[in-house]
């Protein structure tokens, strides 16, 4: 009897993870000299975090403290998505910082064509926004665990559900 193997590769994040680097971003944001009378706010959406400020400068500080407390709190700087700094009322500036989540269809196109090319004996299917992999050797799992986490892609992968 041959059992076939399988995992799903997601792109995730743990949101009150987020929720806490904001929370921390916050704080540092109000305690620091050169940032305490900026003006400047976070605000955390389902896909996005909205950033108003007084400056651009300013706006690289919060960018700058923002990905040290993501990266502390093992968030990948993948999932942020900086859209273009705009000018508000009041002589602020708002940048929008959209939120990675899920695999695009482009992206899983990507994954499966290279997984094929590789490994003849595996199969890779796109189901939504995560792509399923499954193979009769758990080796072969592996390898193409190993295989993606070399690649260079512009999202974070999590591999689970393995089986």
């Amino acid at each position: 009897m041959a059992s076939t193997y399988s995992f799903d590769i997601v792109s995730d994040f743990d949101h009150q993870e987020l929720v806490n680097a904001l929370d921390q971003t916050n704080r540092e944001i109000k305690s620091r000299y050169d940032l305490k009378d900026t003006k400047t706010t976070l605000e955390l959406s389902e896909e996005a975090i909205t950033v108003n400020t007084d400056s651009e400068f300013t706006l690289q500080a919060v960018h700058t403290v923002l990905q040290t407390k993501a990266a502390k709190r093992n968030l990948s700087l993948k999932i942020f998505d900086f859209q273009k700094v705009e000018s508000a009322s009041d002589d602020l500036v708002r940048q929008e910082i959209k939120l990675k989540r899920g695999i695009s269809q482009e992206i899983a196109k990507k994954i499966t064509k290279l997984i094929r090319e590789q490994f003849k004996k595996v199969q890779a299917s796109i189901q939504g926004d995560a792509v399923r992999v499954s193979a009769k050797s758990k080796d072969e799992l592996q390898q193409v665990i190993k295989l993606l986490k070399q690649e260079d892609l512009p999202i974070d992968l999590q591999f689970t559900n393995y089986r």
